[in-house]
């Protein structure tokens, strides 16, 4: 399945989450002969049910309990294959535990899941120029690996997948202010005008796809990439930008620092860095679509309290306003 959701209706999709008890989640830990103390967290995930769970010889599992509708099991062994692929070269992932069946994908009342050990350290708040270039030659290797081999069950981040076919879903299930909607679609219409083109020609291949900080965790020892949930086929300045994302002169002095690191494991074309600017929009796009397929779930409506009205796609408009004035004054590379 290559589609951003697999077809589930959405009430299906809202209730399927409740039916995975705190019972069933014991039972799959303790399916390969470990017991589980009873004592557990629930750890901060919208889009998956994620607990870290003690077991009885003191260490902890983290169970992975995807959202129904959002990938095919094929498609979550697109991610496990790239993840040991990158362990085997011995950039530092947190990959998932072998079942007893032999597979590393499981299923518990039509809920796909993964178990992982759990891995310790700190996500840091901000890098230093050492910690950016440690980062940069990880990240070079990582795409390696990721030109090395295809996801064909993953979508693809391009103009298309992620501005387009939001904005016709969006459309299609009226999940826009009608006040707005027609201003929102032009507006998306503009900007894909003038980012379309810088698309082309722009290799694409396996990226973490939400390389940000939140995803990372430092010990001692160096990084430690987690959560490849978003792993899909896109250019290699997405990882750059998410874990270097601001666009003043400190960002842009990092990202130099980054990627001169970067070369001494890959090439990375300056042309590249024109897409951060239409990618940061195509996040703004495909975030709102993101609230809007998950609506049927109680939890978003009573965390995004303002999706939804006037003001809020109002806002949004301005957001992509703003990114289309950053490309029309872009230096010409």
């Amino acid at each position: 399945m290559t589609d951003l959701e697999l077809d589930i209706g959405g009430h299906e999709l809202a209730t399927a989450f409740n039916r995975l008890t705190p019972d069933a989640v014991f039972d799959v830990v303790e399916t390969d002969g470990r017991r589980c103390t009873g004592r557990f967290i629930i750890l901060n995930s919208y889009e998956n049910r994620v607990y870290s769970l003690e077991v009885d010889d003191g260490t902890h599992i983290v169970g992975k309990f995807y959202r129904p509708g959002r990938w095919s099991p094929e498609a979550i062994e697109d991610e496990h294959d790239y993840m040991f692929e990158l362990a085997d070269l011995e950039i530092p992932v947190a990959t998932p535990l072998t079942l007893s069946d032999g597979y590393t994908v499981g299923e518990v009342k039509g809920i796909y899941y993964s178990l992982y050990p759990r891995v310790g350290g700190r996500s840091p708040q901000e890098l230093s120029d050492e910690q950016v270039q440690v980062l940069g030659r990880f990240v070079a290797r990582m795409h390696n690996v990721g030109a090395a081999n295809d996801a064909p069950n993953r979508p693809r981040l391009t103009p298309d997948w992620y501005a387009r076919r939001n904005v016709d879903w969006l459309i299609d299930n009226s999940a826009m202010d009608s006040q707005t909607e027609a201003v929102y679609v032009a507006t998306v219409e503009a900007l894909l005008t003038r980012i379309e083109p810088l698309f082309e020609a722009v290799p694409m291949h396996r990226i973490h796809g939400d390389c940000h900080l939140g995803n990372l965790l430092w010990t001692p020892s160096g990084p430690t990439f987690l959560d490849f949930d978003d792993m899909l086929i896109g250019p290699a300045v997405q990882d750059v930008w998410m874990l270097l994302p601001s666009f003043d002169d400190q960002g842009a002095r990092q990202r130099d620092l980054f990627l001169k690191a970067y070369a001494e494991f890959r090439e990375f074309n300056p042309l590249w860095l024109r897409l951060i600017e239409p990618l940061r929009a195509l996040r703004f796009i495909h975030y709102s679509t993101w609230i809007a397929r998950r609506w049927h779930d109680p939890a978003f409506p009573r965390t995004f309290q303002y999706f939804g009205t006037v003001q809020y796609w109002q806002r949004e408009i301005n957001d992509l306003r703003e990114q289309i004035a950053r490309l029309d004054h872009a230096p010409i590379w």
